[in-house]
């Protein structure tokens, strides 16, 4: 399978990256091919101007030139995995923009739906998990990710996993955490879940 990653962190020395590469680590072992998309180094603009803005009236149309080619992008690929820090219970603005710009109307939803198999949104949180169940946040990114976003451009084999307490500096949990995004690479497709709306 052919799986598009995207990774949002404005520092490529973050345990974001580190888990990225151990997650692309797991899918190159497990028989997958792979393209990391690095948004801030690939200097993407996360701002939706009017060249993007979707158009009701039109079932396709011409989107500014950095945004088709993120189209053609994900056209390439047979599934697709978001590796980023939770901040405010959500997506950092630099992912939800690329969401915004490039999951757009005609192409993700209206008048055609993604074809992808899967999504995978990987998340690292310095929250617990028990604070996050307890404030039902995860439930919360669950129905953002997976329904609200996934299903309604049309993959219902979406999947949120957060990765917990990633501020803790001892070595056997920063070791933990690669070893669980390792995990999800390796076993990517062997995790099936039909999203119900």
């Amino acid at each position: 399978m052919k799986i598009l990653t995207v990774v949002s962190h404005p520092r490529v020395n973050s345990l974001t990256f580190s888990v990225a590469d151990r997650f692309t680590q797991g899918l190159s072992d497990a028989g997958h091919e792979t393209e990391i998309l690095d948004l801030h180094r690939n200097g993407f603009n996360p701002v939706l101007w009017e060249a993007d803005e979707p158009v009701w009236s039109s079932d396709r149309k011409i989107y500014s030139p950095e945004v088709e080619a993120e189209i053609e992008r994900m056209k390439n690929h047979d599934a697709l995995a978001y590796i980023f820090p939770v901040w405010w219970y959500s997506l950092p603005a630099m992912l939800k923009g690329y969401i915004d710009r490039v999951w757009n109307n005609g192409f993700a939803y209206g008048s055609n739906k993604l074809n992808h198999r899967q999504v995978l949104w990987l998340g690292l949180a310095a929250d617990s998990k028990a604070h996050m169940e307890k404030r039902q946040y995860e439930q919360m990114m669950n129905q953002q990710l997976n329904i609200a976003i996934a299903s309604y451009c049309g993959i219902l084999n979406s999947r949120v996993e957060i990765l917990y307490d990633t501020l803790d500096s001892r070595p056997e949990i920063h070791e933990r955490l690669l070893t669980q995004a390792y995990q999800l690479g390796l076993y990517y497709d062997n995790y099936t879940k039909t999203v119900t709306l």
